[in-house]
């Protein structure tokens, strides 16, 4: 008990006689990751980050609080380590670098010494405990000279004054960055500023008076300079594209123009890509970009979209990459911008995000020629404008049933899929699924209203009758369906399957869950997946497909009612091809 009293004590003395000549080393700086208001709390933050991290630090601050902070470092490694650690996750957000300026007396670790400390990784920081009672005691005594300010609230303003518009501009756009202010840039401190201010002096545990002292404005302009730094962010002005915007230059560096996009790639291994997009045209334009960037790759399927005729925002997330985009149509253009990322470096890249849509600008109507940097056939293979298309893990045929866009296809289709799809990648729910018959009963998300659908028809053809399945039979690598024509076997399976369809017929993998039809268009069946059994190989012309009769009592308990076609002639083959193409989707299994 005596040993604790004395240390406090001690602590007490070191308070009067101001800085501790640690905290004021030349060439040191600190990440201050916590404030809190009185010694006990300080005590629980200082010994929660010494469980995590060696160098934890603890000082008295002017304003009464205590802060806890990482170091020392040199200014270098201080903001290296604020940023590394601000992405993981492992401290606050809103951390920042403190130079020491503003440290009092050391209250942890127990027992440092008074003069300056070398950096942590040649003089790793002691981690003694102090007893729990003493210190609780302390910390009900206010310390002498605790709350004041380095700077009277009018000396500040006096001092606040001499800005230039410059300076008052920087200081508004520190306070930005740090997620404190968000109006316009204009030197002028009005209720807006001052809030910000104010704000940000209650995060850092300091008075909230809404006027900076001249040391308050060093820290908030050290750290903003250190981040800018370490990302890089400059102003880019991209002549060929129209565009101006802040980018972060130590993560990409231009690569190409790929028309719609000015591409600038990662660099030394950051994961950071950006795209600014530049084209001529209009708000038809602009809906012909949402669609596209949502096939690239890079595009995450799943995240928020939203779309008018002047402008898009497209957010896309995943376990891999985190992907936002944006354009605008500005006068006879569309500019926009993509960034893609890591998802670990969320925290560090909502500011860059920030910056650059503040800096955001379109230069006239000058935007980027698609016949500027024509590809070659190799890269346009696979790709748009170089960059490589999203696909599906598996595609399969499908067919229209209804007025009302529900899709039958087969149950092949369906393994592990994250999200299904169908058609102009209209997003798709499973209803039902049969696996005795292999059909697949599938939803829009949104209204639909087909060219066609399918109608059943009510007799069976007569053997040896010509049929045609209608079916994306390369996996979409064609716009359209494709007839794939044959003849009518039998009304059952090889071993009396009632609810099968056997057909002669060379269909290709694609083709399953497309609709055989006979000659006047009417549904026969669904076409099945070829069967893999190791034990018996059929004939490659042997086919069969689940019976639309079957099909029809088995969706009718979904609410989905077939309907009976009517007697019909022989279509001619492009009448049939047509009415196939029309009433038949292309369905994507997407991870």
């Amino acid at each position: 008990m005596r040993t604790a009293f004395i240390l406090f004590v001690v602590f007490i003395l070191s308070s009067v006689a101001g800085p501790s000549a640690q905290a004021q080393t030349q060439g040191q700086a600190w990440v201050q990751v916590v404030a809190q208001p009185d010694l006990q709390q300080a005590e629980a933050s200082v010994r929660g980050y010494a469980q995590s991290f060696q160098n934890v630090a603890g000082f008295a601050l002017p304003s009464g609080w205590y802060a806890v902070v990482l170091g020392p470092y040199s200014p270098d490694e201080a903001r290296a380590t604020l940023l590394s650690l601000r992405a993981q996750g492992a401290i606050p957000a809103d951390s920042y670098l403190a130079d020491g300026h503003d440290f009092r007396a050391q209250f942890w670790p127990v027992g440092a010494s008074a003069e300056p400390v070398a950096p942590v990784d040649t003089a790793p920081v002691l981690t003694t405990p102090i007893p729990a009672a003493p210190v609780t005691t302390a910390a009900a005594e206010p310390l002498p000279g605790a709350g004041l300010p380095d700077e009277t609230p009018t000396e500040a303003r006096a001092a606040e004054a001499a800005l230039t518009m410059d300076d008052r501009q920087e200081l508004q756009r520190a306070l930005a960055w740090d997620g404190f202010y968000n109006s316009i840039i204009d030197g002028d401190f009005g209720p807006g500023t001052r809030g910000a201010m104010a704000a940000w002096q209650k995060a850092q545990g300091a008075d909230p008076t809404g006027i900076l002292t001249t040391a308050q404005r060093k820290t908030i302009l050290d750290g903003y300079h250190g981040d800018q730094a370490a990302l890089g962010l400059q102003t880019v002005a991209d002549a060929d594209a129209g565009i101006t915007i802040d980018l972060p230059m130590a993560m990409v560096g231009f690569t190409s123009y790929a028309p719609p996009f000015a591409r600038y790639d990662e660099k030394a291994g950051s994961g950071v890509q950006v795209l600014l997009l530049s084209e001529p045209g209009n708000s038809a334009t602009l809906s012909g970009l949402y669609d596209l960037l949502q096939s690239l790759a890079i595009v995450p399927p799943t995240g928020a979209r939203t779309m008018n005729e002047r402008s898009f925002d497209i957010t896309g997330t995943d376990d891999t990459r985190h992907t936002y985009a944006h354009a605008d149509v500005v006068g006879a253009t569309v500019k926009g911008y993509l960034i893609t990322y890591k998802p670990q470096m969320d925290a560090q890249m909502a500011r860059v995000l920030a910056a650059m849509k503040a800096s955001f600008h379109s230069n006239g109507t000058q935007a980027l020629d698609a016949t500027m940097v024509p590809l070659s056939a190799a890269q346009k293979q696979g790709m748009v404008a170089g960059l490589t298309i999203r696909k599906p893990v598996m595609a399969r045929s499908g067919f229209f049933i209804d007025a009302g866009g529900d899709v039958l296809t087969t149950t092949e289709v369906l393994n592990d899929c994250s999200r299904i799809s169908f058609g102009d990648d209209h997003t798709a729910t499973l209803a039902y699924r049969d696996d005795a018959l292999g059909i697949a009963l599938l939803k829009p998300q949104d209204a639909l209203s087909p060219m066609a659908y399918a109608h059943v028809a009510t007799t069976a053809p007569q053997p040896h009758s010509p049929v045609a399945v209608a079916g994306f039979s390369y996996a979409g690598a064609l716009m359209s369906a494709t007839l794939t024509l044959g003849s009518f076997d039998d009304d059952k399976g090889l071993n009396g399957e009632a609810d099968l369809r056997r057909l002669t017929m060379s269909a290709l993998p694609g083709d399953a869950g497309g609709p055989v039809l006979d000659a006047g268009g009417a549904l026969v069946g669904m076409l099945l997946p070829r069967a893999t059994d190791p034990g018996k190989v059929l004939p490659a012309s042997v086919a069969f497909a689940a019976g639309a009769t079957p099909i029809a009592a088995a969706v009718a308990g979904q609410g989905a009612i077939l309907a009976a076609a009517d007697p019909q002639p022989a279509l001619a083959p492009e009448d049939l091809a047509s009415l196939g193409a029309k009433m038949t989707v292309l369905v994507s299994c997407w991870k």
